[in-house]
């Protein structure tokens, strides 16, 4: 992959996501709405510093000189993830995934532990469980929150860069590997909460709607002040959805449980030789 190939990239995973959304949504949920401008922008933020961190791991697939695919790779200590997949629907079924697949393992050959974030696509999750993936259900909460049942939060405080040595160490525990330069990034994109305590340490990334695209903690009490954090800051009345929720974490499906909001499984969190992290929410794409 070079940095060319990043906007038809971008539009490409815009695309298939949407598509794949489109067939697998369920009507309970909000309609699928394919990535916007904006968003997209993160998107090409995050490709372009992995493309300078693991430019191995960055790869696309072209037919006739057109990208019609790709896939985005990071390793970060001895952990492999997956950021971004995906091929064209026309270009689909013709052995374009595997090899790209297969390129983005080779980035990994050297790291202990694979993890990625899967939709419900009958043919995506048979790619990656015959690539020696295990396949863990993930759930999703929505609805709008109860603002009666949010209860009273303590040592939680707005998070700067100077915490991401404490981040970093959190991650390690809970995942097996820290995030270092993807904290950058993220702390771009949202607003960082973090309690840093004798009792427990964690942090929570919240996106403007109340949206927490990231929660870790080294206990469940102090992560389920995070997320109380993370839905006490959508406005009232607006639909918030978490996602990415494991049976490991069922500490998350009790608060979304208390705060009213509907529990729906939605894809899957592909592993290999790791257990689920917890307590822990994964973001999408950097995990």
């Amino acid at each position: 992959m070079r940095d060319d190939d990043l906007e038809a990239f971008g539009d490409i995973t815009a695309t298939s996501y949407y598509e794949v959304d489109a067939r697998t949504y369920q009507r309970a949920w909000p309609d699928p709405v394919r990535r916007p401008p904006g968003r997209n922008g993160a998107w090409i933020a995050r490709t372009r510093a992995a493309l300078s961190t693991d430019a191995g791991g960055c790869w696309v697939a072209e037919v006739d000189g057109e990208v019609v695919g790709g896939a985005v790779s990071r390793v970060r200590e001895l952990m492999w993830v997956l950021a971004s997949f995906a091929v064209l629907p026309q270009h689909q079924g013709q052995g374009i995934g595997t090899q790209l697949m297969a390129s983005a393992l080779h980035h990994g050959r050297g790291c202990l532990r694979g993890m990625f974030a899967s939709s419900a696509d009958p043919g995506a999750v048979r790619r990656y469980r015959l690539a020696g993936f295990d396949l863990h259900p993930q759930m999703m909460l929505t609805g709008v929150v109860d603002r009666s049942a949010i209860p009273v939060v303590e040592r939680v405080r707005e998070g700067t860069a100077a915490d991401i040595d404490l981040m970093n160490s959190i991650d390690r525990q809970t995942r097996g590997a820290a995030h270092l330069s993807d904290h950058e990034l993220l702390l771009d994109q949202f607003r960082l909460v973090v309690v840093d305590h004798t009792t427990g340490s964690g942090y929570a990334y919240v996106d403007s709607d109340g949206t927490p695209p990231l929660v870790a903690a080294t206990n469940r009490r102090t992560a389920s002040s995070l997320l109380w954090e993370a839905l006490a800051s959508s406005a009232p009345g607006e639909q918030v959805s978490v996602h990415h929720v494991t049976a490991a974490n069922a500490w998350a499906l009790d608060v979304g449980l208390a705060a009213r909001m509907a529990v729906y499984q939605s894809g899957y969190l592909c592993l290999r030789r790791m257990k689920p992290p917890a307590p822990y929410i994964h973001h999408g794409s950097l995990l």
